[in-house]
Parts: C-alpha cells; structure tokens; sequence
C-alpha cells in the first residue's frame, strides 16, 4: 500500500470495510480488519471506524471476531453509545454452542469497563461461573473482579463471593487459582480471602496441579492459614517439602516463604529449610537469565545473613563470567567477601585480582574495594595487591587503591610503614577528587614518615586556585596543618600561604571558616593545635570486627521473595555496611541518634522471640527483699562505631580522673570493675568469640590477637530494663576484657584486695565477699579476666544482670575449650 496520511488512510479502509465484494468475501474481509489493526497498532487514529468495526463483529470467523474485539475494547470509552450495539453482539455470542466463542465474548465484554454496561454484563458473567466448559469459567470468575473495580464502592454481592468460594474446589486448577485472585480483589476492604483448614488442606493437596504461577498465588495465600497443632503444621510442611526443591526458582522462592512463616517458633526447621534450597539457589544463579541471576545472589545475601558458613564450599559458583554485566559482577564479589576463610583466601584474592584491571571501571574499583574489605582480616596478602596495582599508573586504579589503603589504614595501624612506601609517585596519575582526597588524608596521618610529603603538598597548594572540588580543599588544609606539626620548618611557608588564600580569597564560607578555626587555633599555642588535630590513636595491635551481628531469620523474612531485597540490594551497592563475622567493614557515618551524653530517648526494641537468650532473671543476691524479678533485654541498636566507642571510653575515662564521686552521682554514670574465672577465652579466635557474643546480643568491636599479652577485647551493647518508674528504660554499656599475665593479674589483685572496695562507682557492693572471693581465684592461681564496664546512664541492676550474661558467656567458652 502506498504512503498515506492519517486521514486517507482512514478514507482508504473505510471504503475497504463498506465494499460489499469485500464483505462477501470472508477472506478478504478478515484482511481489511488485520489491515485496520496493524495501522492501530502503529499508533494511527482509527477510531472513526467504530461503526464498520462494529458491523465486522457479526461474523463467524473466529479469528476475525478476535481481532474486532481488539479494536473495540481500545476504543469503547471514546463511543460508549455505539457499544451498545456491541454488548449485543457480545450477549448473543455468549450462548454460542462453541465454548471459545463464548469465553471470548465473555472476556471481551468484561474488558469493555464501562460502567453504563454493567446491567448487561452482569448476568452473562454470573451465568459462566456455571458453564460446563472450564474455559469459560475461568474468564467468568476473573470477570466478577473486573466488575466489582469498576464499582468499588458498591455492596459485595454475597451470592457472587459464595459462588466463587465454592469454585475453589473446582476440578479446573486454572478455575480455582482465579477464585483465589478474584476473591482477594473483591475481599480486599475485608482482608482478602479468608482460610479455613479444609481451604488450606485442598489447596496443598491441589499444589502440584497448577502451574508455576498458579503454584505461587497459592503459596502466597496459605501465608495467612495458622496450623492448629504442632502435628498439623508438620503434616503441611511435607506437603511443601516437594515444592521448597522445586526447579522453578518462583515455586521454590515462594515455599521458602511460607516456611519461614509457620516456622518463625522454629528456628532449627528454618535453618534446614534455608539448607534445602541452597541447591535450587546455586541453580538459579546459574541461569542463563540476568535478571533471575540477579535475583538469586540479592537473596543469597539475605540467607548469609543468618548462616553465613552456608556456602563456603561452593564459593567458584560466584567466580565472575567473561559475559556477566557490571551490576551481576558486582553482587558476585560481594558474595564472595562473605565467603572468605582461611581456606580459600588465597584463592579468592587472585581471583578478584584478576578483576581489578577489567576494561568496566566500576568493576575494576570494586574489585579493589572487596579486596580492601577482605584486607581487614588478611591484611598481608591484600597490602601486596594493593601495592603492585599502584604499578600499573591507571588512574581509576590508583583512586580505588588509595581510597582502599586509607579504610585499611584507619583500622589495621600495624601496617602503615607498607602504606608509606606505597604514596610515592601517586599525584601524577590522579585527576578525581575522591582520590586526592584519600592521598591527602593519608599524608596528613602519615606524613612524618614520607619523605615526599612537602614537595607533594606544594604542588596541591600552588594549584589551590584551580582547584574546584571543596572536599579536596577542606582536607588539604587539614593534611597541611597535620605535617606542620610534626615538620614545621619544611611547611610553614605553605601554610601560611595556604591560610592566606582560604581566609581572603576564597568564596566557600565552609573552607573560610575552616582556615579561620585552625588560624584562630594556631594562635592559642601548638599544645592546643596538638590536642585537637593529633588525636590519640588506636592500639597496633587491635584489629577491627565490625557490623552487623549474625541476624535472625524472622529479621528478613518478611522481605524474602519481595522486591524490597531487590531494593535494598540495588541501595547497598555503594555502601555495603554489612559484612560476615568474619570479614566486616564500618560504614563511617555518624549516629545521629548517639549523642554525647549517652541518654538514648529513641530504641528499638527487641522482639520477645528473638531475644531469649538475652533474656536473664535477676539474681536475687543482687536483690534482696525482691520477690519478682524482671528480665533484661540487649539490643544493638542503634549501632556505636569504632571512632564513637573510642571517643566514649576516653571522654568517661577523662570524667573520672577529673570529677570526684559527688559529681559522678550528678552525671548518673556507673563504672564497674570486675575478675571473671576463664582459663581458655584468651586463646579463642577473634571469630569465636564474636561470634559467642553475638548469640546474646553483645558486639565486639577491637580485639588483639590470641596469645598477645596484653590480651584486650573491646565491646557494647544497649539494656532495656525496667524496674521501677525512676529506673532508665535504655542505656549504653561499654565494656573492655583485659588479660594481662599470670604475673601482672596476680599484682592487680592484690591492689584490688587492698582498695575500698568501691569497684562499683555510684552503687556499693559487699566488701568482703568480693575480696573473700577474688584472693580466693589468686590463691588457686586461676586464670582470670578482668572486666571493665562503663554505663551511661546508670542502672545498677541492669549492670549487674549483664555482668552476669558476661560471665556465663566466657565460662561457657572456656568449659568447651577444656
């Protein structure tokens, strides 16, 4: 056919439709129509057809009926009167003796969504919810939905609900999967369909008969169906133990759920059930389908939250393919971050070093950036990538290197002379911000020990005027005022030139007020410069587990087979905040709801299922006269980070030296200090015992190595108790584990024996039983463990019941090790 307008198109099949050679012809006729839809479909106006269409409709091709129906349900709304010409072509064919005549009428007038129509739409519908064919039930019962949406307001008709109730056992498995759809539109105000135990029982027993999205719609709806009986709930979990194997990653996604959900009592049954389908989800991350593999890893991550050994032996599954897309990539190494141990380190560092010079430059910096993560446990073998990377003078390389050494730099402190020798020769080949940035911070931190430091400096403080990034500014006067400090002769020049320009030239009033602050700081001594910008610094020998403890299942179950994994996967992409016990980082953001005064008004409080082993009666020694106990909860949240616990435990340490008892009253602070019997708990792996801790809700954050003297454990965790109306409803606990020797215990013993007796500050404790029973530990010559705990604000009986938590913890890790 030529090029035509819109128009003389329209001209054109117009006069086709009305020619009675072509209407005599059904062949012919059947093609004007198809020639009518191809031009609708490609966006041409056809809507003056209306009424040839219309006569089209009278036919009994059944093809030709098909595509008219196309036509008028596109264009109804626009010709409502002339469709009452249609509902009676559509009514007429409804009591055709061919069923797919009559369930493509059916569907077609239930599709026309005019609300004038309905007093004629009603009653065909009503009537095919009792057809023979199975074919015309269905669309009869999906027809009742459409009907009540274009009324929602109206009454639900009890007889269309009760009718479509009674389709559930239908011998269709299409039929009773569409009551289900159809009854949770029209319950919706009401909760959607309800489930009875003979509802539930069909519909397991009628699983295997549907299709895979039959299979999930029911799944999704016996969520609501509750068990009756411990024998009940596991008769029905055999029934899905079919389906939680099931090679469609849909079906077993959505049996998984409903798992999790009768078995949130469970927590043993959960975990098989995590460990059934580890074998499906291996297979789904196989697929050559990119968004169902996508898909698989987002929920993988959620099931290493819980069991984070779940799939260390299958960890070459996530090694990443020549032809995998840069967003499966990514969540490939992040998977494999969590699956790092001793065994395979070595063979998942080469592995991802080999990802570090891919051509996608997003892939090749988080490669480097996993690389850093593992770092904070394998620190040799990361710092030896790291550093040959350097060699390669590629600049998004470069920039993810340092920014990777600068994370790693601030929690693994014993190896900053490697990182030293690793900032030569870095500014030539850095152009973005974030990588001078991270340059600069670390010459700031190390740059007593870079003989180059100066000379780079100056090179960054001669081009300060065009430089257009703030942050790079704002940490350039940081770094020089830093390196002042420990070389003055060689930058005092260049800071004086640097404040200069920040302070009369510069038009950003935050890099203005900075200059003035370190101007205005240098002018009260370099004792005070010191004391604020060279702050104390972490421990060598601590390194750093941090994140987020091993979770529960019932804390993401409710999201798993939902699009908010997806979400949150797709929003932990940049910040990945989360790690395994064994390989975590510290997103290092400030908390806002941790302030310097330690009074938490805000908490989340701790489910009663998922905090019972954090749960402990108060001890009726602690107090007497109490005839009813009450229990005590942990909680880590809000989380407190290294930076915040360190500037805690130094400010309480400081109010201590500083302020007498009376003022420690005023300040509602309680210290304690306490010698708990744990022969073998030094010994114990980092991991071990984090993860001891993590079971009742305690976080370590800073450890030494096992067999290091001193010894030293950092940790926190958040009380919710409630004893009376005075008594705080949450507080803060920081707590330090010290071993120091038999020798050096035996001597802090022996000054504890000849103390006040006053180890609780703001609260009294019994004197002699407390030296009777400490000289009895040094006269055994037990192993002991000293335990320092600092509360804010204080509850002495929440202090005394997490002690005891404590002490039941490493006692019962140190009966286990011997």
């Amino acid at each position: 056919m030529p090029y035509l307008s819109s128009d003389d198109t329209v001209k054109e099949l117009r006069k086709t439709l009305s020619n009675p050679s072509v209407q005599s012809d059904p062949l012919r006729y059947r093609n004007a129509v198809l020639r009518v839809i191809r031009a609708l479909s490609q966006g041409v106006d056809v809507s003056g057809l209306f009424s040839e269409m219309v006569k089209a409709c009278a036919t009994v091709d059944v093809v030709q009926k098909k595509l008219v129906y196309v036509f008028l349900c596109c264009y109804a709304a626009l010709h409502p009167e002339l469709s009452l010409l249609v509902v009676n072509t559509l009514r007429k064919d409804c009591q055709d003796s061919n069923p797919m005549v009559r369930s493509l009428a059916l569907r077609n007038m239930s599709n026309l969504r005019l609300p004038g129509l309905l007093e004629y739409v009603e009653q065909p519908v009503v009537a095919g919810l009792r057809d023979k064919a199975a074919c015309v039930r269905r669309v009869a019962v999906l027809g009742c939905a459409k009907i009540h949406n274009l009324q929602p307001n109206r009454d639900v008709d009890a007889a269309v609900v009760n009718e479509l109730y009674s389709l559930l056992r239908d011998l269709d498995p299409v039929v009773m999967v569409n009551c289900l759809r159809a009854l949770e539109e029209i319950l919706k105000e009401e909760g959607g369909v309800a489930i009875n135990k003979p509802i539930a029982h069909h519909l397991l027993n009628r699983l295997k008969e549907c299709d895979v999205w039959g299979q999930c719609e029911v799944l999704s709806v016996l969520r609501r169906y509750q068990p009756q009986s411990e024998e009940e709930l596991f008769d029905i979990l055999s029934l899905l133990d079919a389906s939680l194997v099931s090679s469609h990653p849909p079906v077993m996604a959505a049996t998984l759920r409903l798992f999790l959900s009768l078995c949130s009592g469970l927590p043993a049954v959960s975990v098989a059930a995590l460990e059934r389908v580890r074998g499906p989800l291996l297979a789904a991350c196989g697929s050559t389908s990119r968004e169902l593999r996508f898909a698989a890893l987002c929920h993988l991550q959620l099931l290493l939250r819980s069991l984070p050994g779940l799939l260390r032996a299958h960890y070459k599954r996530f090694f990443c393919g020549y032809t995998d897309p840069a967003y499966i990539k990514q969540r490939k190494m992040e998977v494999l971050v969590e699956l790092v141990n001793d065994e395979n380190v070595l063979i998942l560092l080469d592995e991802l070093k080999g990802y570090c010079t891919d051509v996608n430059t997003i892939t090749a910096q988080a490669a480097i950036s996993a690389i850093g993560r593992i770092g904070r446990s394998y620190s040799d073998k990361c710092l030896e990538i790291l550093t040959g990377l350097l060699s390669l003078k590629q600049e998004h390389i470069t920039s993810a290197v340092l920014q990777t050494m600068r994370d790693l730099g601030s929690v693994c402190p014993q190896y900053n002379d490697t990182v030293c020798l690793a900032l030569k020769g870095c500014k030539e080949v850095l152009s973005d911000s974030q990588g001078r940035q991270s340059l600069l911070w670390l010459l700031g931190v190390y740059g007593e020990k870079v003989s180059s430091a100066p000379y780079t400096l100056e090179v960054f403080i001669d081009g300060v005027r065009s430089e257009t990034s703030p942050g790079v500014k704002m940490e350039l006067l940081t770094t020089t005022m830093r390196l002042f400090l420990n070389r003055p002769a060689e930058t005092q020049d260049m800071l004086g030139r640097l404040l200069h320009y920040c302070i009369e030239e510069e038009t950003d009033m935050s890099i203005r007020d900075q200059a003035l602050l370190y101007y205005r700081l240098l002018h009260c001594g370099i004792d005070e410069t010191r004391t604020v910008l060279q702050v104390r610094r972490s421990d060598p020998l601590l390194g750093v587990l941090i994140g987020q403890p091993v979770e529960p299942i019932s804390h993401w179950a409710w999201r798993f087979n939902t699009l908010e994994t997806l979400e949150e996967s797709a929003a932990e992409t940049e910040s990945t905040n989360r790690r395994s016990s064994e390989h975590v980082t510290f997103h290092p953001r400030s908390n806002p709801d941790l302030s310097d005064t330690l009074n938490f008004h805000k908490f989340e409080v701790v489910p009663s299922g998922l905090d019972s082993a954090s749960r402990c009666p108060h001890p009726s020694a602690d107090a007497p006269g109490s005839s009813l106990a009450t229990p005590l909860s942990l909680s880590l949240s809000p989380p407190v980070s290294p930076e915040e616990f360190e500037r805690l435990w130094l400010q309480q340490h400081s109010l201590h030296s500083e302020q007498g008892a009376e003022n420690r009253e005023q300040e509602d602070e309680l210290n304690l200090q306490e010698w708990v019997q744990s022969p073998a708990v030094p010994d114990c792996s980092p991991q071990s015992l984090q993860a001891a801790m993590q079971l009742v809700n305690i976080q370590t954050l800073a450890f030494t190595p096992p067999h290091t003297l001193p010894w030293r454990v950092y940790l926190y965790t958040h009380t919710h108790h409630t004893q009376t109306e005075n008594s705080p409803h949450s507080t803060l606990i920081l707590g330090e584990l010290l071993y120091s020797g038999e020798a050096n215990q035996r001597e802090e013993l022996k000054k504890s024996d000849c103390g006040s007796g006053m180890n609780v500050e703001g609260g009294e404790e019994d004197v002699d039983h407390k030296q009777r029973r400490d000289s009895a530990k040094r006269e055994r010559g037990e192993q002991v463990v000293k335990v320092t705990l600092k509360q804010r604000p204080g509850d002495i009986k929440a202090l005394k019941d997490f002690l005891t938590i404590l002490t039941t913890v490493l006692q019962t890790m140190s009966s286990e090790r011997t």
